[in-house]
This record gives C-alpha cells, sequence and structure tokens, in this order.
C-alpha cells in the first residue's frame, strides 16, 4: 500500500519571530487546503528564550538576563513553560484535527506524533519510551506545574531515555488543524537556563535546578558518543517517517511564502504587545 505523502521542511537557523510565524502559517495555510501536512526542523539564531501562550513574562522571566546572554527572546502560539532554544533539533508537526490517524483528545494525538520522535531516538541508538503519569499526585501535577522550566514540568506521554526527560513538546489547535511543536536537546547550559526566571529565593531555584537534574537529560549526556545536529536531523527524519507511516517530501517555501512569513513574524512576533502583554 502507497504511503501518504507529507511535506517535510528543513528552514535552518532563523530569528525567533520568523520561528513562530513560519509555524503559524503553515497551519493556516493546511486549514485552507493549499499544502499537505507538514514536519519541519529548525534552529534558532540567536539562541532563544521562548515562552508559552499563557506564561506571564514579566512576573516568571529575568529579562536583564536574556540581555545580558545575547539570546532570543518570543512568545509561542502553544502553551506550556518556557525552553532555552540553543543546542538542540526543533520540529513542528502541523496536521488536520480531522485526518483519519489523528485521535480526538489532545493527549491521544500527541502520542501519535510523538511516535515520530521515539522512533527517532531509537535510530539514534537510544531506548526512549512514553512514560504515563499513574498516581493521582502525578495527575495533578499536570495541571499545576510548579516551575516556569518547560523540561522540569511533566506531561501526558512523557518521552524518557533511562528514566528522565529526553524531549518537551507543547500544542495548539486552531482552525481544525493540529501544531504540536517541540525541542529535542542535544547538549544543554544549565546555568544559562536557571538564570533566565525568577525565584522567590536562592532555596527554591536550587530545589528546581536539582530537581530538573533528576528529571531531564540532553542527548549527549546519554552516549559515548558526540552526536550532531546533521545525525540527529537524519535520525528523526526517518523517525518520523517510520513512527507516521508517512514518505516525506523535501520542499523549499518560494518568495511569496517567505514575504508572508517574514511580514507575520515583524508584524506579530517581533512586538511587544504579542511577547509582553499577557
Amino acid at each position: 500500500m502507497e504511503k501518504e505523502v507529507w511535506r517535510f521542511i528543513d528552514s535552518g537557523n532563523c530569528s525567533p519571530a520568523f520561528n513562530m510565524a513560519l509555524d503559524e502559517a503553515l497551519l493556516e495555510w493546511h486549514s485552507e487546503g493549499k499544502i499537505p501536512p507538514t514536519i519541519r526542523f529548525y534552529g534558532w539564531n540567536p539562541p532563544t528564550l521562548s515562552i508559552g501562550y499563557f506564561q506571564k513574562a514579566e512576573k516568571e522571566i529575568d529579562m536583564e538576563a536574556v540581555k545580558k546572554y545575547g539570546l532570543g527572546f518570543v512568545r509561542r502560539p502553544t502553551g506550556g513553560r518556557g525552553v532555552l532554544h540553543d543546542q538542540e533539533l526543533t520540529y513542528s508537526v502541523i496536521v488536520s484535527e480531522a485526518h483519519p490517524n489523528m485521535p480526538q483528545t489532545v493527549t491521544e494525538a500527541y502520542r501519535v506524533i510523538s511516535q515520530g520522535i521515539l522512533e527517532g531516538f531509537r535510530f539514534l541508538g537510544l531506548d526512549a519510551y512514553f512514560a504515563v503519569p499513574k498516581t493521582e499526585e502525578e495527575k495533578a501535577d499536570l495541571k499545576n506545574p510548579r516551575s516556569a522550566v518547560c523540561f522540569d514540568a511533566p506531561s501526558w506521554y512523557e518521552l524518557v531515555v533511562e528514566g528522565r526527560k529526553v524531549a518537551g513538546s507543547a500544542q495548539t489547535r486552531q482552525k481544525g488543524v493540529i501544531l504540536q511543536h517541540g525541542s529535542i536537546l542535544l547538549d544543554l547550559d544549565e546555568d544559562m537556563l536557571f538564570s533566565l526566571f525568577k525565584y522567590p529565593n536562592e532555596r527554591v531555584k536550587e530545589r528546581l535546578r536539582q530537581n530538573f537534574k533528576n528529571k531531564a537529560v540532553a542527548i549527549n549526556e546519554l552516549t559515548d558518543r558526540n552526536i550532531t545536529i546533521n545525525e540527529a536531523k537524519e535520525a528523526f527524519f526517518k523517525g518520523f517517517e517510520k513512527g507516521l507511516n508517512v514518505q516525506l517530501e523535501r520542499y523549499e517555501l518560494t518568495d511569496d511564502e517567505l514575504f508572508y512569513v517574514q511580514q507575520l513574524a515583524k508584524n506579530k512576533y517581533e512586538t511587544d504587545e504579542w511577547n509582553f502583554k499577557r
């Protein structure tokens, strides 16, 4: 049986505003029937702190530290917590809610889409699996994450290797389309990450940091060899093809599409109104 063909875009390292604008544009174009389901890989220039749609930047983020490190800053259209995008492969998946392989519930759709990431880890030789919150306490944590840091907050169908979280993802549904995007960490500068958030005091900061160490891990901490971004791209490309049972066809944006995304980035994702007024 022939596999369904999905579009694949590797947009390389782009500005924070462009990255979020392109994800939004792909969602829009797919909702209008202009493009097939799409998987995109991307990176960040400069490295960037992104925050979830509902987070309060002034209250939770130390903007002086963001400036000190020369980081970009952007609010995502998806929920979730703060993510430092630096040494990672970022992915997004755009697919219709009505797609025959997409379950109706957010958590089940998350599991189906994340199967592609799971297979990617396996192509890298890592034994990844889904950990599902079982106890009432774990389920309660989902509703009230204690930390503003993404990889510290539990979620349904957590992707773990050796008991620690290896990928953080967020999802939104608009115009009948699912947009899921997330980070696959190759390496992590923990000092930088924990200096970007506000804490009641140093003790709380240290406790959360210790907690994070026990819960989250970057790929290169788990393996003797150094996995490069190109190796990761190859593994997760094959992972998505296998996990979603699709064929990925490479695509480059047209000049008109690029112009549309650049305008959306400028008029929305670069503005203080979008990034700070929540």
